[in-house]
């Protein structure tokens, strides 16, 4: 059954990147939510090894696509090209049309170009010259970023930071994970070895499963407190929106049958809400990343 696949694609995926189960339950979230993953991060911590783990053990199809200042959207969605033989345009289809897309440094390509990217992931399909081409099911994005700090960025905006459903960090590893990683193979070799855990067909089935998932008008209560106080209090610049709420119970729901549960709890909650409300929440003290903390802290469970 799915639900046992999908846990040996976790299991598989915790042998390669090691020591990150917490990460790797997220993005795995994420996917199953149907959102998109953005993670930003120092280089050579693992985001692009995480990415293509990701699509190697759903058995989905991938294309990385390293963004850059002089990159354009078309080099990202195709291009309308006339034929000469046949009389007629045609469609080239960018590198954008894959199950798994890896969106590489995004912060280094002009706001032109990111606009492009996600208007794709909202719409989940491109549309040129009058024509809409769909993307393929299912449809996931990871973008990653370096840290604003780095030369030659353009920060996503708050608005389109708002269209990822989680942002996560990946971090260092401790020392018994970096002495396994410095022991073992080559990462991107451990890879390509890997048979799928799963199918295309069984995870479209899983994403219909996680809307199934029962949520009780308790539960819808603590959610509608967590975003009452983020809006009602002065420490927050700004509060959550009712579609962030929707993406948290979504992640929630995702989360829940990641633990073989048919209702969400609101532990369920906690354990996303880092990660879905960090980029969307600012501390009026200009804190970064502890906004989520505080609102955990702030709220109790009804």
């Amino acid at each position: 059954p799915p639900a046992h696949a999908l846990h040996q694609a976790l299991d598989l995926a915790a042998e390669v990147v090691v020591g990150k189960r917490r990460q790797i339950e997220l993005a795995v979230a994420c996917l199953l939510a149907r959102g998109h993953l953005l993670i930003e991060d120092q280089p050579g911590v693992g985001k692009t090894t995480l990415a293509h783990l990701l699509a190697r053990v759903t058995g989905l199809t991938f294309n990385r696509i390293q963004f850059t200042a002089d990159m354009l959207p078309a080099d990202l969605l195709g291009v309308t090209l006339f034929d000469r033989d046949e009389h007629r345009f045609e469609f080239r289809p960018g590198p954008v049309f894959t199950q798994v897309v890896l969106a590489d440094e995004i912060n280094r390509a002009i706001p032109k170009t990111q606009s492009a990217l996600l208007e794709v992931m909202e719409e989940r399909q491109v549309s040129m010259e009058g024509q809409t081409h769909p993307l393929p099911e299912p449809f996931f994005v990871i973008a990653t970023q370096n840290p604003e700090s780095h030369v030659g960025t353009f920060p996503l905006p708050e608005s389109q930071l708002d269209r990822f459903l989680m942002r996560i960090e990946i971090g260092y590893p401790d020392a018994e994970a970096e002495r396994i990683l410095l022991r073992g193979g080559d990462r991107r070799e451990m890879i390509d070895a890997l048979t799928p855990a799963l199918t295309a067909g069984q995870l479209l089935q899983l994403q219909k499963e996680v809307q199934g998932v029962h949520v009780s008008d308790a539960l819808l209560d603590y959610l509608q407190a967590l975003g009452h106080f983020s809006r009602q209090d002065g420490r927050f610049l700004h509060g959550l929106s009712p579609r962030a709420l929707l993406g948290l119970l979504r992640a929630a729901q995702a989360m829940a049958l990641l633990n073989e549960r048919d209702a969400v709890m609101p532990e369920d909650v906690q354990a996303v809400l880092p990660a879905v409300c960090d980029h969307r929440l600012r501390l009026a003290s200009g804190e970064q990343g502890a906004a989520a903390e505080m609102l955990l802290h702030s709220v109790a469970i009804p």
